[in-house]
């Protein structure tokens, strides 16, 4: 710790204690300097900490005082996700959101923060700092930083898909681009199709715009073809959102001939596709995608970059046709009041035009490959099986021993401080109960271990 947060430490552990209660007076800046053996300064800038987070408050000309609702009683309602919640889309984006520094969270959606480009976002704040001042404290323009657009352009070029300015604009993440979109394309009651399974705040975000959600079972090479062609006949749905690439939950990659007839079918019945392609850069090589013979038409692609930066630098991005992208600005200042914020899209652009990416994906990729194996073996060995075994990304779909609900499992191991991510809360039509989504990442020993008592459980019962 720093000086400075010696004596917040002190001054909480106080109130936790009944040393100091609401509404007495601390200790004067120079008397508690001289105690603590530190500069005036010091207490200065840790009584306004403590007062900025509302612990103490200021009183001009008489010094600070604990506030009227002490820290214990603070801590009280500082609530986090109650463990017996319903285990539907939210519970594990909250479990694994709140996950305490001791609890595991194999069924989370993002890499270990050590495996990410820590050093070249490093650099990347660095060289914020010489950047314009209205960097500082200005808000985003309503398309967002020129330097990332046209870099995503070029990244575009390379794939075979041709896109302008015009067609391009940046979000304040991927999920914003989803809603962005949703607001933009749907009213209540419009039909979308989603695939079964599917990434679960698709369902989230989805019923909350009140459409009719339609499950489309998922095959190893995308959607049940014959399923998605009468569906679109007979329902005549506004949207279908996929992942194209290393699909979530499943890991699975459209097939040529597949991406072919969903383009044909959602032509013939006038449906428009939101491609989410979040997970391309994990590919070892690209698999066919819809935007890409479509050329932005029929096809929106959307992305950002929490799986290979940051999830806490958050962008995203949009696009789709040029007529579009004007309406969804509007909605963007509506909502957000301009674009992402400077400083994320200007840190992403420095990382992704520098020349440490690259690498980092390739290390990330071979970590990731290791890992995979390694998963499949110990997994095994509990009598859990992968659906099918990715070419790349980090999410195993895996199905479980006869007769054991993943739900079930994923609430015993909660309880021993492990966070899963169980089949159903992907399935709109609840059909995956003997599943688990595993983010090869994350697992270890322990979980391992938590796993194979909780299955034991389950079946001595």
């Amino acid at each position: 710790m720093t000086r400075t947060e010696r004596l917040i430490d002190d001054v909480r552990s106080r109130i936790l204690s009944g040393a100091l209660a609401p509404g007495d007076r601390l200790a004067s800046v120079r008397r508690y300097a001289a105690l603590m053996m530190v500069s005036p300064s010091t207490v200065v800038e840790a009584y306004e900490r403590l007062a900025a987070e509302g612990v103490i408050r200021a009183r001009r000309g008489s010094g600070f005082y604990v506030s009227g609702i002490s820290l214990a009683a603070r801590s009280l309602t500082d609530n986090t996700t109650p463990l017996l919640r319903d285990v539907d889309p939210f519970w594990v984006s909250r479990q694994s959101l709140d996950a305490g520094k001791e609890e595991l969270t194999p069924g989370c959606g993002w890499l270990p923060a050590d495996w990410m480009p820590n050093e070249a976002l490093r650099k990347g704040l660095r060289q914020l700092t010489r950047l314009p001042d209205t960097l500082l404290t200005d808000y985003g323009s309503t398309h967002g930083s020129t330097t990332l657009r046209r870099l995503l352009l070029a990244r575009f070029a390379q794939e075979g898909l041709s896109a302008s300015m015009e067609q391009l604009m940046l979000t304040g993440s991927g999920s914003q681009a989803l809603d962005l979109l949703c607001r933009f394309l749907l009213r209540p009651g419009d039909s979308v199709v989603v695939d079964d399974p599917c990434y679960f705040n698709f369902q989230a975000l989805l019923r909350t715009h009140q459409v009719n959600i339609v499950g489309v079972p998922y095959t190893s090479t995308g959607p049940d073809i014959a399923v998605f062609e009468q569906v679109l006949a007979t329902v005549r749905p506004r949207l279908y959102i996929t992942n194209s690439a290393l699909h979530n939950p499943t890991g699975a990659c459209l097939s040529a001939q597949t991406a072919y007839r969903v383009l044909s079918a959602a032509a013939a019945h006038e449906t428009l596709i939101i491609e989410d392609d979040i997970f391309a850069d994990f590919e070892p090589d690209p698999s066919p995608r819809l935007a890409i013979p479509d050329g932005l038409d029929r096809v929106i692609r959307m992305g950002s970059f929490s799986k290979t930066l940051s999830a806490s630098v958050r962008c995203g991005y949009i696009a789709c046709r040029a007529e579009w992208i004007e309406g969804l600005a509007d909605l963007q200042i509506a909502t957000n009041f301009g674009g992402p914020s400077p400083l994320s899209s200007e840190l992403i652009a420095n990382v992704l035009g520098g020349g440490s990416y690259r690498k980092h994906l390739n290390e990330v990729t071979t970590r990731l490959d290791r890992a995979r194996k390694e998963a499949i073996e110990h997994l095994d060995a509990l009598g859990i099986t992968p659906w099918m075994v990715p070419r790349g990304g980090f999410y195993l779909w895996c199905r479980l021993p006869e007769g054991i609900d993943s739900t079930a499992i994923a609430r015993r191991c909660r309880q021993d401080g492990v966070v899963l991510a169980p089949g159903n809360v992907f399935s709109v039509t609840q059909s995956a109960a003997e599943f688990l989504r595993f983010n090869v990442a994350h697992l270890n020993t322990r979980v391992f271990s938590v796993l194979k008592r909780a299955i034991a459980e389950h079946q001595n019962k």
